[in-house]
């Protein structure tokens, strides 16, 4: 189906195998002057393809059993190379985030989709093709196929940092990564490194919180010997011996004043000199620079400088915390026990008791804080079960006041999709046993399959 055209209407097409998400992204778009092509399926989209071109197609990853998004994408990447693709998913990755990017996709959106993000993101779809129609080498591509596993999550503020990474590792700019402790900001930092045109050069981490300023500054620029006390021999600095590669620079905002002026200008001349020499040295090094505190207040309190500032935050990313994205917690302790196990041998599993107790908890230390609480409880488990009792102390004593129900709607999701998000979530607890879901949802078996296959869960 497809809404009426006249002349010079932009053109969009939209694939999706659900009826009621085409009718609503027709009307929405229709609404914005937009003329609207619908299709079921991955093979009606590339017919469709062969007989009218489109500015842009929006399409869901998961198309039935002939063709998926990335299939669809692909194609009229092939066919009509100038076409903007939005793809749509509820089963998001990083994976499939820098593999969409790669493709060719302008955008990754997360099911449920806001109806205003959908248009906006349609609107600066078409104004990237008329840009791209000026100067065609203007491409976000990536360049390598290493991926990351490390940073799990599906919910809308983790596609939003994939598509982020995927988006800059090309570019040669500075990084600003914002995030609390525990978020996981070096981990972006590898991931923007790794799948850059660097990945093959060196990436070195440096926590500028835990040197001192004197030993901060050798690490980093080197020295020349004889050029302070017990410097025996000439030392090359992490710069130096970074040259076509990354330095992450995390907690970026303890260095001392002097550091700072040095810093700005490494990054500006791409040039360092050695404690003690008058040496220049060419370089070509990324930098990636993170912090735990709000920098913006920093400089207006005069605590970092100003000019720095807008040299590293030329790309911001910003990393939120554990307690924003509580839905990714099923995955993350899934991801982790998987890794505990293969250190051990031995395979671990979650009492519903316990996946209470960490759906519960607020996570202060993010992550970080329940990557080690995991690693305790195995650690203390003989029986491959880990129980509430295995948790450390405060998480068990946290979790008494019950259930965060705001997980399953924080961030004010459909009917349809708070149904989906509860089926999952007690197929989660309940160790995908279906009698027992069945009957906490107060349905039958049969009806259980069909909402399952509906929501497209594996049970």
């Amino acid at each position: 189906m497809e809404t009426t055209k006249t002349p010079n209407t932009v053109n969009i097409l939209v694939v999706d195998d659900d009826r009621e998400t085409q009718d609503l992204l027709r009307e929405i778009l229709g609404e914005e002057g937009f003329h609207v092509v619908t299709s079921g399926s991955g093979e009606d989209a590339l017919q469709i393809g062969k007989q009218e071109s489109f500015d842009v197609i929006i399409s869901d990853m998961r198309l039935g059993p002939d063709l998926s998004g990335m299939d669809v994408l692909r194609a009229y990447k092939s066919i009509q190379p100038e076409s903007e693709v939005i793809l749509i998913t509820a089963f998001g990755s990083m994976e499939n985030a820098i593999e969409a990017v790669k493709a060719g996709a302008f955008d990754y959106l997360s099911k449920p989709f806001k109806i205003e993000e959908v248009v906006l993101q349609v609107k600066r779809a078409l104004a990237n093709r008329s840009l791209i129609r000026e100067n065609r080498n203007l491409k976000r591509q990536l360049g390598s196929e290493a991926q990351l596993t490390s940073l799990v999550g599906r919910s809308p503020r983790m596609l939003d940092v994939y598509k982020k990474i995927a988006m800059v590792s090309d570019s040669r700019s500075t990084v600003l990564i914002h995030g609390e402790s525990g978020t996981g900001k070096e981990l972006v930092a590898r991931a923007i490194h790794h799948n850059g045109p660097r990945a093959e050069q060196r990436f070195y981490a440096v926590n500028c919180g835990a040197l001192t300023e004197s030993l901060l500054e050798t690490e980093l620029f080197g020295h020349t010997r004889g050029s302070f006390t017990g410097a025996i021999e000439n030392k090359h600095g992490i710069f130096e011996a970074a040259n076509g590669g990354t330095v992450f620079l995390d907690e970026v905002s303890e260095m001392s004043p002097a550091l700072q002026v040095k810093l700005l200008r490494t990054i500006e001349e791409q040039e360092v000199r050695r404690i003690g020499s008058n040496e220049v040295i060419k370089i070509d090094v990324r930098i990636i620079a993170a912090s735990n505190c709000n920098l913006a207040e920093w400089v207006e309190q005069g605590k970092f400088r100003e000019d720095l500032y807008y040299r590293l935050r030329v790309i911001e990313v910003d990393l939120p915390p554990l307690r924003e994205r509580a839905e990714d917690i099923p995955l993350l302790v899934e991801h982790f026990l998987k890794e505990f196990g293969r250190e051990r041998g031995q395979t671990f599993a979650l009492s519903p008791q316990a996946l209470s107790a960490l759906l519960s908890y607020s996570w202060p230390g993010n992550v970080r804080e329940l990557e080690n609480a995991l690693e305790s409880a195995v650690a203390l488990n003989r029986s491959g079960v880990i129980m509430r009792e295995d948790l450390p102390p405060k998480v068990r004593e946290e979790s008494r006041n019950g259930h965060r129900p705001e997980v399953f709607y924080s961030d004010l999701p459909s009917i349809e999709e708070l149904t989906r998000r509860y089926l999952a979530h007690l197929l989660k607890i309940t160790g995908a046993n279906k009698a027992k879901t069945a009957g906490i949802m107060g349905v039958s078996r049969k009806t259980l399959y069909r909402m399952a296959e509906k929501f497209k869960i594996p049970i």
